[in-house]
């Protein structure tokens, strides 16, 4: 037998494996992320209509994400992954058919994101030793660089020849999804065998979180870091349409943006010299900072975008580190519950980003919304502070205290 010229290294339910999913999606979500604020402007015309849209979609994302759990119960896990990933698919045909559709087609991907996180992450904590996190989290973001710096770009350039464009290469992406998932053999996980039942209602298990401090710790710092990027995504394309700097803009400063996850293992490298705690702090400082001085720049519509730009270097790297206290503190015999909860980040700051916005939108220019992004960044640079200082250090470089 002759030997294939070319053969797809076959996903493996390990570190890698889970890198390379998730890099998969990242061609998803990164090709759309500047597209989607920019269909959803031309449909309306109103950066505070889109703004009540999103909060629409978000209260709709959070159920979704807080609903898995008591819908894991009856239907297995991998089917409701596969069906997060078709829900992908669904927005690709909304997308095309473009107009007022576009709002279905958001939909479609926001709940898809919502729920695919909260089975990536279940399906992380039983197959990955909390060992390993970090490096998962660091090689995650490494290899979905290339998908959130490209995408953006490859979105914006292939809306200018047709609306429905960008949506063809996500198609394809959440077709590529569908055969790793099936590749890793993830099946319905660990936990989901091994766990003694309990009771799955979504409030149960909002009660059972928020009783933990450190868990709450862990869920507010991704949540505020998730508003940060909400405001940099959604409204830096807006801004630079309504200060004349064309719709192309949102989009290349989106990749340079996400150039930063490229110096993910570096960043790494520098947290495990110190702790988490002061990883997780400058990275809140240096962008609540970057935030603030973006709308005190507005009257010069470059230099907004440049700080802003410099801003989200910060931003990766709470991506690379803002998750390790969850992950660290979450009990083994939880892992599902919790994780439906604390992936409710996401979808609230998909609330919390656009009705803040709309309400800043009320009295303010575009601008002021970078602002209130900031004072958020700021006030997760004093939660922070909670934080045990060595957390992340190894037991063996631990300092006791005296």
């Amino acid at each position: 037998m002759h030997k294939p010229f070319f053969r797809l290294p076959k996903p493996t339910a390990d570190v890698k494996g889970f890198a390379r999913l998730a890099a998969m999606e990242a061609v998803i979500r990164g090709t759309t992320l500047s597209v989607f604020p920019l269909l959803m402007y031309r449909a309306w015309g109103s950066a505070a209509v889109v703004s009540e849209i999103y909060f629409v979609i978000g209260l709709l994302s959070l159920m979704t994400a807080l609903t898995v759990p008591a819908l894991s119960r009856h239907v297995p896990r991998q089917r409701i992954f596969t069906g997060a990933i078709l829900l992908y698919v669904l927005a690709c045909v909304f997308g095309m058919v473009g107009g007022k559709f576009t709002t279905l087609a958001l939909l479609c991907a926001i709940m898809a994101a919502a729920t695919s996180f909260v089975c990536f992450n279940a399906y992380v904590l039983d197959f990955i030793d909390k060992t390993e996190f970090s490096k998962l989290e660091t090689l995650r973001l490494f290899y979905s660089a290339w998908g959130w710096v490209l995408g953006p770009v490859m979105g914006v350039w292939l809306l200018s020849l047709w609306h429905g464009a960008p949506f063809v290469p996500v198609a394809l992406a959440a077709f590529a999804m569908l055969w790793m998932k099936k590749q890793m053999h993830l099946g319905n996980g660990k936990a989901m065998t091994t766990q003694q039942p309990r009771a799955a209602h979504p409030v149960a298990n909002v009660r059972r979180f928020f009783a933990q401090p450190r868990l709450v710790t862990g869920w507010l710092i991704p949540l505020i870091r998730s508003c940060g990027w909400w405001f940099y995504f959604v409204y830096v394309g807006i801004f630079a349409v309504e200060n004349g700097l064309g719709e192309k803009v949102g989009g290349y400063a989106s990749s340079v943006a996400n150039m930063a996850l490229l110096l993910a293992p570096l960043m790494l490298r520098w947290m495990r010299l110190h702790s988490v705690r002061r990883a997780v702090r400058t990275g809140c400082l240096l962008s609540g900072l970057c935030f603030v001085l973006g709308t005190v720049l507005a009257p010069f519509p470059w230099a907004t975008v440049c700080v802003l730009v410099a801003g989200t270097c910060s931003l990766v790297l709470l991506d690379v580190c803002a998750g390790l206290p969850f992950m660290m503190a979450v009990k083994p015999s939880e892992r599902t519950e919790m994780s439906s909860v604390y992936s409710s980040f996401r979808d609230s700051s998909g609330i919390l980003s656009p009705a803040l916005a709309w309400l800043v939108l009320q009295f303010f220019p575009v601008s002021a919304v970078f602002a209130a992004a900031g004072a958020g960044l700021l006030a997760a640079w004093a939660v922070a502070g909670r934080l045990h200082p060595q957390l992340g250090v190894p037991g063996a470089k631990r300092v006791r205290a005296k």
